[in-house]
């Protein structure tokens, strides 16, 4: 079985898992059109397509993760599990449906302007986003409609607005939970920097090894990758004043480090775990994941 990491620029993490090598068994690098030039039936692919550096949608490639699927490539992470992850509308609705704990969510485009929010502050964010940026903190309506006019400027609200959270109040860190076939593979601690409410690596944040997560934030990080339906996923939860947590954000293309373990190869944990549930699927090809539910509205955006 040809093992192949699909994404469409390359970066750290998918080199380490590449140099990973499993029982003689290696994971390659390949652009979505490399992978469908050379991989075939009963090949192997984790789609690690990332969300624009614009902000504006997921990296092209959602189509040859589709393509790959229906050659007989056995595809994990595909394009259903990327958008539940990259969208941020479609992960608020697939948590709510499953019960699990997360912000109030609401969706603003159109020139609308949000509903009045029972409470503040709220955070105002791109639909899809990452890294921490355009993220803005908003204590009163005054700031929330200012931010949203100013925002309203950028092409990735133009495309599909912005989302509307209520802030879970900040400790000063959160926990990263990384999930791989549906195990535990690591997980740290990211404790902002003095004055910086959000724990973005990005914004001066570090990590902090943790290899006995909490059982609570464990158990919903479980659960919020089955709903979503991902093989390989980051989970961000950040804890409440009660000793409970809230799920934040997936991350289906996840960037990962030594960090998220301090007595085991993170790498060569995770390239494992994929490639045993890529032989599980080649020997029970009827079996698939129970994929998440995608609009057709949602679909037309890949």
């Amino acid at each position: 079985m040809r093992l192949a990491l699909i994404a469409g620029r390359s970066t750290s993490t998918s080199k380490a898992l590449t140099q990973a090598l499993i029982d003689g068994a290696v994971w390659e690098e390949l652009t979505p059109h490399e992978a469908l030039d050379v991989l075939r039936p009963g090949d192997g692919a984790l789609g690690r397509l990332d969300v624009s550096p614009t902000l504006d949608g997921i990296d092209d490639g959602l189509w040859a993760l589709g393509a790959l699927a229906a050659r007989g490539v056995h595809v994990l992470n595909d394009p259903g599990s990327l958008l539940a992850t990259h969208d941020k509308l479609l992960t608020a609705r697939i948590l709510r449906r499953h019960g699990l704990p997360h912000p109030a969510t609401t969706h603003v485009r159109d020139g609308r302007m949000a509903p009045p929010f029972a409470g503040f502050p709220v955070v105002v964010k791109p639909r899809f986003g990452s890294w921490g940026k355009a993220v803005y903190r908003c204590d009163d309506s005054t700031a929330l409609a200012q931010t949203l006019a100013a925002v309203s400027r950028e092409e990735w609200f133009a495309r599909h607005g912005a989302i509307v959270q209520t802030l879970v109040p900040p400790l000063g860190y959160d926990l990263r939970v990384l999930v791989a076939a549906g195990r535990v593979a690591g997980a740290v601690y990211r404790i902002a920097p003095a004055g910086e409410w959000r724990t973005n690596v990005n914004l001066g944040a570090v990590r902090r090894a943790v290899d006995d997560p909490p059982r609570e934030a464990v158990a919903l990080a479980l659960r919020a990758a089955r709903a979503a339906g991902t093989s390989l996923v980051g989970v961000d939860l950040l804890p409440r004043r009660d000793g409970s947590w809230v799920v934040v954000e997936l991350n289906g293309a996840v960037e990962f480090t030594s960090d998220y373990s301090t007595w085991f190869n993170v790498f060569a944990e995770v390239a494992l775990l994929l490639q045993d549930e890529l032989v599980d699927r080649r020997a029970r090809p009827e079996w698939q994941p129970a994929a998440p539910e995608v609009s057709s509205s949602s679909r037309s955006r890949g």
